[in-house]
């Protein structure tokens, strides 16, 4: 399985103010992914697949002259039903590992403990919507929502 996913949402971590005015909000949960995982199927009742994936998700931002990132790890796992041939509910567990901001000299690095949260799918082939509830907590114990929306593209080879 190969999964691409864009998400929005969550607390803002930092502000990034620019030159000609303009600023941009560095969001917990916002970042796209790209992962590879697998699904299984099971046998006695072919309406019920398992997932799970493991991929890399990031931030950056609009800066020319800093390489400002969130990055993490985020490790998912869900059990879908299939409602038709092509339609498909899941729900799950979603673990992030590996959270950090770096700010590229210009502010403070932030380095997040493990996070773990739960995932709802719906989807229609390919195309899935995502919701993710997640909290990220840094190292002063200050937490963060990281909860997002995403659109996920998902294939499963071979089919």
């Amino acid at each position: 399985m190969i999964d691409f996913t864009a998400e929005f949402g969550g607390d803002p971590i930092a502000e990034v103010y620019f030159t000609n005015g303009e600023d941009q909000s560095v969001k917990a949960g916002q970042g796209v992914a790209i992962a590879i995982g697998g699904e299984y199927i099971v046998p006695s009742l072919e309406k019920l697949k398992f997932r799970g994936w493991i991929g890399y998700k990031f931030l950056t931002t609009q800066a020319d002259n800093a390489h400002i990132t969130l990055t993490r790890i985020p490790v998912n796992l869900t059990a879908n039903w299939m409602i038709t041939r092509n339609i498909r509910v899941g729900s799950g567990v979603a673990f992030q590992t590996g959270v950090k901001f770096r700010a590229d000299g210009l502010g403070e690095d932030i380095k997040f403990e493990n996070a773990k949260g739960a995932m709802f799918e719906l989807a229609w082939r390919w195309v899935g919507l995502r919701y993710t509830l997640m909290e990220y907590k840094d190292e002063l114990g200050k937490t963060y929502n990281a909860n997002n929306f995403g659109v996920a593209l998902s294939f499963v080879f071979p089919k």
